[in-house]
């Protein structure tokens, strides 16, 4: 369930001129922004985009980037920037510059289904001029490498239907038995392509058989057969598969617990999920650390930054 559905009824025009107006002359109403995008849904923010630039003859994202600035202006871009396009901007940081932001590149193509895979990639080809293949193949771990290639090419290949093959659960529950507890060494292979190409209600009924095989649950195996991205890659599936509010919830805690905060993951998931589960998100938030995720957040963030955060959280628990 999403925190920011937009309103039945709105004028384009009439909320172009409201940003116009908190941006105009002396001063920023940053209030005024928060309360106009934070009401409206991505394709009526589209909307409004298109709109602004016709009637103003301005360009929207322009202006608010002159205006605001820090972990706030983020968000806003963020809230301004088309789903897919979003993911795919946040891909591309990931790559970029000298270290990889592996826990970005995990959390979408782990979390993502195949159409949102195959959007990504068709606009990243295109923004890019060239494959994310040629992209993927800077991460200097091979096996990690392997697990990005297994994830999006042939362009999100996961089976998405329902359908449990009794006999097919036993044999890759045994199939991955074999391939980590059985043996010295580790065939990550084979536990990439079985956890990357089942279906969701298949791998949860392996998972129940592995448990029986090798009594211990599948993440333990993982925990002790892997090690870096490739471990961290794979639990992000399982935790996917088994729960993606958990998954997501267990994302925004890591960023905010401790000292500091992980700006770009908190951004991030609070971006891409008020549209989608954040009030599922929110629920698992809750039961996992006994507090809410808004006052999380309220405890960690401030100024404008908090106001709109808090505004995709949509309310307190």
């Amino acid at each position: 369930m999403a925190t920011i559905k937009g309103v039945s009824s709105f004028s384009a025009e009439q909320e172009a001129q409201a940003l116009r107006k908190a941006m105009k002359g002396l001063g920023t109403d940053e209030d005024a922004i928060i309360e106009t995008l934070t009401k409206l849904n991505v394709s009526q923010r589209q909307q409004v985009l298109i709109t602004y630039k016709s009637t103003i003859g301005r360009d929207l994202i322009d202006d608010l980037k002159s205006e605001l600035s820090g972990n706030f202006e983020k968000v806003i871009v963020g809230l301004m920037t088309p789903t897919t396009l979003y993911d795919v901007h946040e891909l591309r940081r990931a790559l970029k510059g000298a270290g990889t932001d592996e826990g970005c590149l995990i959390e979408i193509l782990a979390s993502r289904s195949n159409g949102e895979i195959r959007h990504i990639v068709e606009s990243y080809k295109l923004l890019d001029g060239c494959s994310s293949q040629k992209q993927e193949q800077i991460t200097p771990k091979p096996c990690f490498a392997v697990f990005l290639f297994l994830l999006v090419f042939p362009q999100g290949n996961r089976d998405e239907g329902t359908f449990v093959d009794e006999a097919l659960a036993q044999q890759d529950a045994q199939s991955l038995y074999e391939a980590g507890e059985k043996r010295w060494g580790t065939d990550e292979v084979q536990f990439m392509s079985i956890l990357c190409t089942r279906n969701r209600c298949h791998l949860l009924r392996v998972f129940d058989v592995y448990r029986g095989i090798a009594n211990k649950d599948i993440t333990e195996s993982i925990k002790s057969e892997m090690s870096g991205d490739l471990e961290d890659a794979l639990l992000a599936v399982v935790k996917c598969v088994r729960n993606k509010p958990a998954y997501f919830a267990e994302r925004l805690y890591k960023s905010m617990k401790g000292l500091g905060t992980d700006d770009s993951t908190l951004i991030r998931v609070m971006v891409s999920r008020s549209e989608v589960d954040m009030l599922h998100i929110r629920r698992e938030f809750l039961a996992m650390y006994g507090k809410s995720l808004h006052s999380f957040i309220k405890g960690d963030c401030s100024g404008d930054y908090r106001k709109v955060l808090l505004r995709l959280c949509g309310g307190e628990d």
